[in-house]
């Protein structure tokens, strides 16, 4: 068989073709850096993208930080985990439909000499109250993720003003749940942060659990395709792709094996109405 140089330049035009479509195949997610510490993102993305081909690129940001990407048109996905941001997200046109995904809870960390006299509590409202009245060390993402929401809103909760309580016992540090940590470690201070992230967090010097249990502490996950009508360049049918794979038996049934030390860290509940 002869191949001309027409039928040779055609050939190397379709491989290049093909090759352009195949590094086209993948998707940018915005998500918090809860998801991406805490390891789930490296468990479930290996499964998807065997299964599906689809490569995930995941930018982990505070979830205030991680839903600006996505207004910018920069991200294909948002899983986020703050309920009103997402809803506000949604009302501006931003995404086209939020779908739960899995919930899990926060938890207040603290040193185990515990000065403020909280552990074993299961009131996180009277808690913070005990940290503020007693000025102990307390280390905040300040970082508008929804780890942060959600200590600013247990403060309003508690009846704390928190920017005009703050003193030298209140650090802010704008950073992620692990740096967060961190520094809470280093300082012997209390925190609020997300169990999986707790879980999968090596470096806890003399910190633990010291509050858990209270129903305020529920943390729940989203996942929205960003509006290809307000940004062409999101690709909608990968996203979507791999938002279908999230709420799927399967993709419910991966987030729920994800595990350290036989401890499941997030729990699926995707169709469940209210959440």
């Amino acid at each position: 068989m002869v191949i001309t140089r027409r039928t040779l330049l055609a050939l190397l035009a379709a491989l290049a073709a093909f090759g352009a479509q195949a590094q086209d195949r993948f998707i940018t997610v915005a998500s918090t850096t809860s998801t991406e510490q805490s390891g789930l993102f490296g468990y479930i993305l290996p499964i998807f993208e065997k299964k599906t081909g689809i490569q995930v690129r995941v930018v982990a940001l505070g979830t205030g930080q991680a839903l600006d990407l996505a207004r910018r048109g920069d991200a294909d996905v948002a899983f986020v985990h703050a309920r009103a941001a997402e809803e506000k997200f949604l009302a501006e046109g931003q995404g086209v439909r939020r779908f739960p995904v899995m919930f899990n809870d926060f938890v207040l960390i603290g040193p185990k000499g515990d000065p403020a006299k909280v552990a074993g509590g299961r009131d996180i409202v009277e808690a913070l109250k005990k940290i503020q009245a007693s000025q102990a060390p307390f280390v905040s993402r300040g970082d508008k993720s929804g780890t942060h929401m959600a200590e600013l809103d247990l403060w309003k909760t508690a009846g704390i003003e928190i920017d005009k309580a703050k003193g030298a016992w209140y650090r802010d540090t704008g950073q992620g749940m692990g740096p967060a940590l961190n520094t809470a470690a280093s300082m012997n201070a209390y925190l609020l942060a997300d169990r999986a992230t707790w879980l999968a967090f090596k470096n806890r010097g003399d910190l633990a659990i010291l509050v858990e249990g209270d129903k305020r502490l529920y943390n729940q996950y989203g996942v929205m395709l960003v509006n290809p009508d307000k940004h062409p360049t999101v690709k909608k049918d990968l996203g979507q792709a791999f938002i279908d794979w999230l709420v799927s038996p399967e993709g419910q049934k991966t987030i729920g094996d994800y595990r350290i030390g036989g401890e499941q860290l997030f729990f699926p509940n995707a169709g469940q109405a209210g959440v």
